[in-house]
């Protein structure tokens, strides 16, 4: 393994080895998302539709490959024309897919329908044989998931076999060969059997991880009950992960370390929709991280991509550049 580089900051020491080849793999789904048309338009009333790549890995690795990493993504796409969309894009924006198998028959790659609007808006899901959950073992080795600087498994991948078995072993692997792992729970009810399994999977994934991301809903499936769901991101960093990030929406974050724990808050945008903040926060913190910034500031820029992604129809397509999030978190206050 190769000289390690540290971020340190007083309340923890990310070590993150910054000479490996990729940057990041990030485990999961990429799809296919339609935006009605004009924005601020219901789906049943639209009359044109603009088709964008989405799901939670792919966007992760877009915003990842806009700051400058090489990022790649681990997830099977269907031997179609959505498939083909997909793949042509995330390659469009510098993503690695040479791990990404195609998969003829029956499975296929999601689609979302999602409307931007600010109040009320609704998102559709089809996820009907989903391909990215054919994830198997056989899709990755030790040296692959070793060549990376930082691994990030998304909750989706988890959802279901052979997914969830694959994404396990990567994670696994991560921790044997020195990958920081993160998990970001990226918590989808409907590709769940029951809340327990959620609950039971998402321990198994966080016990190989060194940091976890979710927001307040998502730390209570992990809890069992929403009062708990702050304790359970402490308990996690009590077991011996290096950090927690608690998003609580509007409120900001709390980030949990060994040694304090602090508060973020947001920045103030006009918000065209209430969906991709996630992603973008993820995304821009691995980043942050992966450039030298020290934990609290990688977390303020990350809240600065949040903002940035909400205030723009779509997710991938929405990611900002190194320069323009720049320009975006020096010329607003948080608050």
């Amino acid at each position: 393994m190769g000289a390690r580089v540290s971020a340190v900051a007083s309340d923890v020491a990310l070590a993150i080895d910054r000479t490996r080849p990729l940057a990041a793999i990030v485990v999961g789904r990429a799809g296919i998302d339609f935006y009605p048309l004009p924005d601020d338009t219901k789906t049943e009333r639209a009359a044109q539709f603009a088709a964008e790549i989405g799901g939670s890995a792919g966007n992760i690795a877009v915003a990842l490959s806009r700051q400058g990493c090489r990022a790649a993504l681990l997830g099977p796409l269907s031997d179609d024309a959505v498939g083909r969309f997909v793949r042509r894009h995330l390659t469009r924006f510098g993503v690695d897919t040479s791990r990404c198998r195609t998969i003829a028959g029956e499975y296929r790659t999601s689609l979302a329908i999602c409307e931007t609007r600010r109040e009320d808006s609704e998102t559709v899901f089809y996820r009907n044989n989903a391909v990215d959950l054919q994830l198997c073992a056989d899709d990755f080795d030790a040296a692959y998931i070793g060549s990376a600087a930082v691994l990030i498994v998304t909750g989706t991948a988890l959802a279901a076999e052979p997914s969830r078995t694959a994404a396990l072993e990567a994670l696994a692997i991560a921790r044997a060969s020195g990958t920081f792992a993160i998990l970001d729970v990226d918590h989808r009810p409907v590709s769940w059997r029951s809340s327990n399994e959620a609950m039971r999977t998402y321990a198994q994934a966080a016990s190989r991880c060194d940091a976890v991301v979710g927001n307040d809903d998502e730390f209570g499936v992990i809890a069992g009950d929403a009062a708990g769901a702050l304790a359970a991101a402490a308990g996690f960093v009590s077991r011996g992960g290096r950090f927690a990030i608690f998003k609580r929406g509007s409120a900001g974050s709390v980030t949990i370390t060994a040694q304090r724990t602090f508060e973020t808050g947001i920045f103030v945008v006009d918000v065209k929709k209430p969906f991709g903040a996630g992603d973008a926060f993820l995304g821009n913190l691995v980043g942050a991280l992966l450039r030298g910034d020290l934990l609290e500031p990688a977390v303020r820029r990350a809240s600065a991509a949040a903002a940035w992604v909400v205030a723009r129809r779509g997710c991938a397509f929405a990611m900002p550049t190194a320069a323009e999030l720049d320009s975006f978190y020096q010329g607003h206050s948080m608050q």
